[in-house]
Order: structure tokens, then sequence, then C-alpha cells
């Protein structure tokens, strides 16, 4: 459905947010690690509660919450996949970032998820992480990696993958419940997206 021009009402209790899709059809040139002590490491069969800890730690601001309102079955079928890689990024001996990978459609790579925590940010560690992923993505026959950011999310995230090699191709507008409302969410996250009830 395309939105007609104007303003729409979002009902009460609602969030909206403007979606970028991106992507890039050849692998970039490398860009330089900034200085750190990171490490990344491959989770097999991510238990359910560790992944949800994790995404809740990195995502938590930026309303982060598809994952955290799945079922568990549902969860587990996605992270749990051959063809869908999961990442810990680790920081004096704690993960502090997500990296997820999935590979389900042929000739392609989603950066399902994305993102270091608050204790990082601005470190240079979002930077090490994606020159991680884009060695991962590219490190199969693929001829596409896409990846997806909001307006919910950190204001430099559209710029930041945009100088990694993505391109926008797609806009859509989405409109969920708001998980600070129904509790998913604790009520005073994401102060940058008002709470209407």
């Amino acid at each position: 459905m395309i939105l007609p021009d104007g303003y729409s009402d979002v009902p009460a209790g609602k969030i909206a947010a403007v979606v970028t899709h991106l992507e890039m059809t050849a692998r970039p040139a490398p860009r330089p690690d900034p200085a750190g002590a990171w490490s990344l490491r491959r989770v097999e069969m991510p238990p359910l509660d560790w992944f949800r800890d994790l995404y809740l730690r990195v995502g938590e601001e930026w309303l982060w919450f598809s994952r955290i309102r799945m079922p568990d079955a549902e969860l587990a079928a996605i992270i749990h996949a051959p063809l869908v890689e999961v990442y810990a990024l680790e920081h004096e001996g704690r993960d502090e970032g997500l990296l997820e990978l999935d590979f389900r459609d042929a000739g392609q790579c989603e950066i399902a998820f994305f993102g270091v925590s608050a204790k990082l940010i601005g470190s240079g560690a979002g930077r090490w992480l994606m020159n991680r992923a884009l060695e991962l993505s590219w490190s199969r026959p693929v001829a596409r990696v896409w990846v997806h950011t909001c307006t919910f999310d950190h204001p430099a995230a559209l710029a930041f993958y945009q100088r990694s090699g993505f391109r926008p191709f797609r806009r859509q507008v989405e409109v969920a419940d708001d998980p600070r409302v129904d509790g998913t969410a604790p009520r005073d996250a994401a102060r940058h997206v008002p709470m209407i009830e």
C-alpha cells in the first residue's frame, strides 16, 4: 500500500518508523580497522535467553522488539537455521555486540541484526564489527548483501551504512504496537521516540 501525500494519523499506543533498506551488489574496498580490544565469536545454536539478553542490551534504546515478542519456537527456527549465523562481539570478557547474518535466500546475505551496546557506541567497535560483517557476508557466493535501518535507530546509522558501501533502494513506513506500552520494553526506553497512549 502506498501512503497518500500529507499526514497520516498513527493511533495511540502505536509507533511509526520510516524504514530504509540498503544494499550492495559488489564487495566494497576494505576499510581500515579502528584500534580496539574486540574479538568476534560465532555462537552456534544460540541459547534463546542469551540471544534475547544481548539483543536487548544492544537494541532496547532503538526499540528493537520483534525478537522479544517472538515465541520461542519461532525465534529458534530462525537463529538455529543452518543458513543463519549469529556472532557476538566480545569486549573485556563480555558480549557487547550482535551480528546476525541470514543466507537463507540464495545468492544474498541479509545483515538481519547489527549493533553494539551503549558502552561501545562511539568507540570504533561498530566500524570494526561492520568490517567483519562484510568479510563474512562476501565469503560466500553471494551477489547482494543488504541491511535495513529505521528512524528509531541511532541517528548516525544511515550515514554509517552508506559509508560502509550500502546504497538505499527502498523506503517503507512500519506501524506497530509500542513495546513500551505493553511492557515488552521499559517505559523510559527510547526517549527520542514519543510515547502516546
